[in-house]
């Protein structure tokens, strides 16, 4: 629970209006080496097509959308059915719920293969996600900066960005208002030669794509 981690591990992060928290060591060192060896062989990595200022590309990391029945995700204006969940993925998600007191009926993994593979400036905002949504973000793998940015209307100078490095066995979560006021990425990082798996837990309200 919240109130357990607060004095185990919660580190408020200074954004006005969003609600953003961070354990760093979320998991000890020995499990998040296992889980991390785990996934990289359970998850049936793809790769991608993402539309972008209207053409096709490839995205740039490996990802793959899992959850419940019905947990129907639309991104770029591409629609992602779930895959099943793993033994493995199920436990965690359990462990999140407890950690972040919220629900999650999906995950987005994704795998970030070394330091060229990258996320660019996004909001989870999807109206599938709901008003204020709840994410929770596991990292495991080789640390990487994530960076936030304030959303300012179209044509005006974009926010400096926030950045934080998240570490292996980290856990963050962004609730709250924060994904309509701010944006965030992972950029590209030289230097980089290990993998990262990002696990970004979700609700999707099921109804919402119905006929």
């Amino acid at each position: 629970m919240i109130s357990e981690l607060i004095g185990g591990g919660w580190q408020p992060l200074p954004l006005p209006d969003a609600d953003v928290r961070y354990a760093p060591s979320w998991l000890a060192r020995e499990e998040a080496d296992e889980l991390l060896a785990r996934l990289l062989e359970e998850i049936p990595w793809e790769r991608h097509r993402l539309n972008l200022f209207g053409r096709e590309v490839d995205s740039p990391r490996l990802s793959c959308w899992i959850g419940d029945p019905g947990a129907t995700y639309v991104y770029s204006r591409s629609r992602f059915e779930p895959r099943p969940w793993t033994a493995s993925l199920l436990l965690v998600r359990e462990r999140v719920e407890r950690a972040c007191q919220a629900r999650f009926n999906s995950v987005l993994a994704n795998l970030y293969r070394d330091g060229q593979d990258s996320m660019g400036w996004h909001s989870d905002d999807e109206p599938e996600l709901g008003a204020q949504p709840v994410i929770a973000s596991v990292s495991l793998g080789a640390e990487r900066r994530f960076r936030f940015r304030r959303r300012v209307p179209r044509g005006m100078r974009a926010a400096q960005p926030v950045g934080i490095t998240l570490s292996h066995g980290s856990l963050l979560c962004m609730a709250g208002h924060t994904q309509h006021r701010y944006q965030h990425d992972l950029p590209k990082s030289t230097g980089i030669a290990a993998p990262r798996i990002n696990l970004t837990f979700r609700l999707i309200d099921t109804a919402h794509h119905r006929p």
